[in-house]
């Protein structure tokens, strides 16, 4: 039995980046022996087992014959004579195929130290175009290490281009599409795996609705970068610097709530270009379907379609009556969700900066409606109830009240 640290793990380490886990192939060994030794098994289809102490995963070596369509249409032998080059072929890219053994000797049959040296993300073998779901992966790690350099190989484009064409990707299930789209959004550059998607005609195929801002123009005088997808990918990576010391949920909701902001923008009619009136309302409907297509959670999926509806108004903070301000704050519902507020402010800020020459650009607006939030927020409900006002009354005298807060705010932060 030998045993070799595979993966992730032997690639970030020989790019100096931390390693979170660690997976172990076995070689020579069978699942009786690994049980008699102690190990765990979880995996229900693979023979995959957990090291008791550690609770790192070990897997026998396998090879992998497709025969069928999708992800999981394939046949799988996990017999002792599997070697290590065998099981290292099946991997996706040749930095992932790199193994360590126990004194620290590097395995690498197919090149994947090079490939690291020269920044290089290379499929392995023809078969990586038997796993649809590659083409999401290599995406996903051409966001994740682009800030490193990483380029995709010419020839590992072209083979993501051909599986697209042939219809594999619409095997995938919905939610594999959505855990590899939220694994690139926690990326420091999550703009590069849509913008790879659209450049192997993957984008039309599981995210038609953004697809379909590509050639969409804007007013040059607000957005110089005019096009309604390249704007829409400055707004992901603005997101992204705004969002870097966020939680995982906060980094999913906020960079996905960027990308769906002007989802309507695609159907404005083409006599109306490059203005784009009504967009926000246009909006809320291809985002629900996007959202309900993928099956985003709810809370990413809520934020989305508040930040489609509102970000307009948002930007235009400063002109807004105190009446209208109230309004917008009772549609976020502002009282009970401060922090889909600030959520949903930290977007419109990015789409502020999303634009070319526009990236430092100050966004007042965010600040200026946190203030007047407060005020309001200091309007005591009990006080009106022991004003004596009951029912649907207290709402309205509430709304008066705070709208009142909002206006002596308003002042205030004008002569500031």
């Amino acid at each position: 039995m030998e045993i070799y640290l595979v993966g992730g793990a032997v690639r970030d380490q020989l790019l100096n980046l931390p390693v979170k886990d660690k997976d172990w192939v076995v070689i020579g060994a069978t699942p009786e022996e690994l049980l008699q030794q102690g190990y765990i098994q979880v995996g229900k289809d693979f023979p995959v087992f957990l090291d008791p102490k550690k609770k790192e995963e070990y897997a026998l070596a396998r090879t992998e014959k497709k025969t069928g369509v999708g992800y999981t249409g394939f046949i799988c032998d996990f017999s002792p004579e599997i070697t290590l080059e065998q099981d290292l072929i099946r991997r996706d890219l040749t930095i992932n195929a790199i193994a360590q053994d126990s004194q620290g000797n590097l395995h690498d049959p197919y090149g994947g130290v090079n490939d690291l040296n020269h920044r290089l993300l290379r499929h392995i073998s023809p078969a990586f175009a038997e796993d649809p779901l590659r083409v999401l992966r290599v995406a996903r790690f051409a966001a994740r290490y682009y800030y490193l350099g990483f380029q995709i190989a010419p020839e590992t484009i072209q083979l993501m281009k051909e599986i697209t064409l042939s219809g594999e990707l619409s095997h995938l299930t919905t939610e594999r599409v959505w855990l590899e789209t939220e694994k690139a959004l926690q990326t420091p550059n999550p703009e590069i795996y849509f913008e790879i998607l659209r450049k192997i005609n993957a984008l039309v195929v599981l995210f038609p609705e953004l697809n379909a801002l590509y050639g969409v123009p804007n007013p040059v005088q607000h957005h110089p970068e005019v096009d309604s997808f390249i704007h829409t990918m400055m707004v992901l990576h603005q997101a992204s610097l705004l969002t870097t010391k966020s939680n995982k949920q906060q980094k999913s909701a906020v960079r996905f709530a960027a990308i769906c902001h002007d989802l309507g923008k695609a159907l404005t009619p083409k006599d109306m270009l490059p203005r784009h009136i009504g967009h926000e309302h246009n909006g809320i409907i291809p985002t629900r379907n996007l959202c309900n297509r993928l099956k985003v959670p709810s809370y990413i999926k809520e934020l989305a379609c508040l930040v489609c509806e509102t970000h307009t108004n948002i930007h235009r903070a400063f002109d807004l009556r105190p009446a209208t301000i109230i309004r917008l704050f009772n549609k976020l519902d502002v009282w009970r969700k401060a922090e889909r507020f600030e959520h949903l402010l930290i977007v419109c800020k990015a789409d502020a900066k999303g634009r070319k020459g526009f990236e430092q650009v100050d966004y007042p607006q965010a600040d200026f409606l946190l203030k007047l939030y407060q005020a309001a927020l200091q309007v005591d409900v009990q006080q009106v109830i022991r004003d004596g006002f009951e029912k649907e009354k207290i709402r309205e005298e509430l709304n008066k009240r705070r709208q009142k807060a909002i206006e002596q705010a308003k002042k205030a932060y004008s002569q500031e």
